[in-house]
């Protein structure tokens, strides 16, 4: 995560780099502070966000694209429009069947990012 410990009251895309998150998968920190981050992530079709889990509570929004979102050992094909709720410590990951991406906001802040 940024050293500051909030972000800008703006954010513009155009103006903030993209970083590798894992193979297929970019993301940009929209914005956060110690309760709230909210991250743009970027998918290529067929990338995998490997199943995991963490503390935080996440909620997301499909932006565009086709998605198989599994947790807790369910799944569901979600498209644009669509979002998904995980709750903290939740095993959960994503398959991307068409590229696109995904708005994620955390509670609290991802420290590890």
């Amino acid at each position: 995560m940024s050293t500051k410990t909030e972000s800008d009251v703006f954010f513009k895309t155009k103006e903030t780099a993209w970083e590798q998150a894992d193979t297929g998968i970019t993301r940009q920190i929209v914005a956060h502070n110690s309760d709230l981050m909210v991250v743009s992530v970027k998918f290529e079709k067929g990338a995998i966000g490997t199943v995991h889990d963490h503390i935080h509570t996440q909620g997301s929004y499909v932006v565009s694209g086709k998605f198989e979102i599994t947790i807790n050992g369910k799944s569901e094909i979600l498209e644009a429009g669509d979002g998904f709720y995980v709750p903290p410590n939740a095993p959960h990951g994503a398959k991307c069947l068409e590229a696109g991406i995904l708005i994620d906001s955390f509670n609290p802040a991802r420290e590890d990012f």
